[in-house]
């Protein structure tokens, strides 16, 4: 398995992904123009890294890794992991740990303070899994709707 860049050719396996769970399911629509405008947005920004886990040539994992720069702690630079998937016929054998060990590792080398991701409050097994990857549950999210 590789985990690289992904590229336009990816978005839809991508999208597939987002769409294949009950949350996914109410707000994607996979097939829409708007994903390809919005992976070029992401593509042409040097702090974003949309990646993709790849196994003979079918794209099978993905998340976003943003790295947020700040003024807080002492000017520390924050990476996010954001919308983590694993293809449903490839959960279970360890590639979600995989991606996030990636992202943790790469985090650490661009140089981040640390490592920060959200999962919505109904994701039970997610909210496991990210514990015993050593995320702890230290703030409380909160989201604005604005469409």
């Amino acid at each position: 398995m590789e985990i690289r860049r992904a590229v336009a050719e990816d978005v839809p396996a991508i999208v597939a992904m987002l769409a294949d769970d009950p949350l996914g399911a109410e707000r994607e629509q996979p097939g829409a123009p708007a994903y390809a405008e919005a992976f070029a947005e992401i593509d042409a920004d040097p702090r974003q890294f949309l990646a993709v886990a790849v196994a003979d040539t079918e794209v099978v994992g993905t998340l976003q890794l943003t790295f947020i720069p700040g003024l807080s702690r002492l000017g520390a630079t924050r990476a996010q992991i954001e919308a983590v998937r694993v293809r449903s016929d490839q959960r279970g054998g360890g590639l979600g740990r995989r991606l996030c060990e990636w992202a943790i590792d790469t985090a650490r080398e661009r140089g981040a303070a640390m490592v920060q991701l959200t999962t919505d409050a109904s994701r039970e097994d997610a909210h496991r899994f990210y514990e015993r990857l050593g995320f702890a549950a230290s703030h409380v999210g909160m989201k604005l709707p604005l469409r």
